[in-house]
């Protein structure tokens, strides 16, 4: 083989090596773009899918989103109509109430002024139920309105009657609670009804007294309920009473108790607190909210608080005060201060509840006998230091059971009668036995009291019989016979 043959052999191997070679690098570049095209298709699959799955994520979010705030929407409708309901079911309640209480046009005002009436059937209704129940009311006749009256009751007759000095006094005119809560609930049977004196008149811009209105059901019969020396005395410290009035912390008025141990109990262990409860469970022995009124002297303090200012000064002290001051060295102006403090908030809570109070005199005497000079120095101590706590007055309740005068009217020339006048007082109670004593004057109202104690119920029981049966009441631990006056 010449050189020229193995040349051209040399030319075709080296011709055929780049053919394969082109061949191989063809072979590669369309697996290339083969694999790239794989890729670029799978890759836009799972970007679909994945759009996909972020798209039933984000409409499952804004499902749940939407629910919740539909949930949330149903849960904030049903509270405010909750609400709602419980709003319309108070001024119902309160409604309800007034109407127990026979005050009818409170209760259809309370109802109206309701941004509920207009939509409320059961407002509506209720309505007309008050309105009808109203025009079935009659006027009571003032001049048949008795008036009935205790002291302090009695809480343990062991200690009360226990054959002391006091023993008779106790006896005579001092009502046990077991005497007093089932004279309640006789009266309550019989269809008593507790209205306030300023039911019963009207005081003119002018100073005139009008008669005023008292409107009940057929059948029920109007009376005026008071208390006398509500001051819990020093003298009846140990003899089964009452130490105090009190506010708990329910905001309930309550009387405290002092135990033989000395330990302080908390309870219904006098009128005021007794009358509260009752009136919670009977509602309609109280006309328009109103209860008992409480007559105070000044001398020991009022409401078993001693706010009377010789508790500050320790000047011109009995007997009993000289006591106390012994058995209590650390009593000093604050404390007196802080005694008239609390004396005011049980006052204050006493009047919310319906109570309303009255001048005893400042020292307990005896406006027949005293002096004109001594009626003016008593009354401006009782102005000075009792009314601050109380509150205005227009009443005087007599001690002893005195008065101005006799039965005839008050006139001008009556000087003590001229002189409360135009110290406010408009009203003026002494004590009679009779069923009833209601006198008007022009510028004035008298009512007789009745005394429902131990005494009445021994030695006059059928002149009890309008308002229980005294021998049903009478309480058989009293020591009888009851002394004679």
């Amino acid at each position: 083989m010449n050189e020229s043959e193995k040349q051209k052999r040399a030319d075709a191997r080296k011709k055929r090596k780049r053919r394969q070679m082109f061949i191989g690098r063809m072979i590669i570049v369309v697996l290339l773009f083969i694999i790239l095209g794989l890729c670029a298709f799978l890759g836009k699959d799972m970007l679909e899918k994945k759009k996909l799955r972020d798209n039933r994520e984000q409409a499952a979010t804004s499902a749940e989103s939407e629910s919740t705030a539909d949930t949330a929407g149903t849960e904030s409708a049903a509270e405010t109509e909750t609400q709602a309901q419980k709003k319309e079911d108070d001024i119902m309640s309160q409604a309800e109430l007034k109407a127990a209480q026979y005050d009818y046009d409170g209760a259809i005002e309370l109802l109206k002024a309701s941004s509920d009436f207009a939509d409320s059937q059961d407002m509506q209704d209720k309505v007309a139920e008050y309105e009808q129940a109203k025009s079935e009311l009659v006027e009571y006749p003032l001049d048949q309105v008795t008036h009935v009256f205790y002291h302090t009751l009695i809480y343990d007759t062991s200690k009360a009657f226990d054959g002391d000095s006091k023993e008779a006094g106790y006896n005579q005119v001092m009502t046990t609670i077991d005497e007093f809560n089932k004279i309640t609930q006789s009266m309550y049977d019989k269809g008593y009804v507790m209205v306030s004196l300023h039911d019963m008149c009207t005081v003119n811009e002018d100073g005139t007294v009008s008669p005023g209105k008292i409107m009940l059901p057929p059948g029920k019969k109007a009376f005026v309920l008071s208390q006398d020396d509500v001051s819990y005395y020093h003298y009846m410290d140990g003899d089964g009473m009452a130490t105090k009035l009190i506010v708990d912390e329910n905001g309930d008025i309550k009387n405290e108790y002092k135990e033989d141990d000395g330990s302080i109990s908390v309870g219904d262990y006098d009128m005021v607190p007794l009358i509260d409860r009752f009136v919670e469970e009977h509602p309609d022995f109280s006309y328009h909210g109103h209860k008992g009124i409480i007559a105070l002297t000044g001398y020991n303090g009022i409401l078993g608080y001693r706010t009377d200012i010789a508790y500050k000064t320790r000047k011109d002290l009995d007997e009993y005060q000289e006591k106390f001051f012994e058995e209590n060295p650390d009593f000093d102006k604050a404390a007196w201060k802080k005694e008239r403090q609390q004396a005011k908030k049980v006052a204050d809570a006493m009047k919310e509840e319906g109570w309303e109070f009255a001048s005893h005199t400042w020292g307990h005497i005896n406006v027949g006998e005293a002096s004109l000079e001594r009626l003016q120095t008593d009354t401006q101590k009782w102005l000075d230091y009792v009314k601050p706590l109380v509150g205005d007055t227009n009443v005087i309740i007599f001690a002893f059971g005195s008065d101005l005068g006799d039965w005839q009217p008050y006139t001008s020339d009556n000087e003590k009668f001229a002189y409360l006048k135009s110290m406010g007082f408009d009203i003026y109670c002494n004590v009679d036995s009779t069923q009833y004593w209601v006198q008007f004057g022009e510028n004035y109202m008298r009512q007789g009291r009745r005394n429902l104690d131990g005494y009445r119920m021994y030695y006059n029981p059928e002149m009890l019989e309008d308002l229980f049966d005294a021998g049903e009441v009478f309480d058989k631990s009293r020591p009888t016979p009851v002394p004679e006056m």
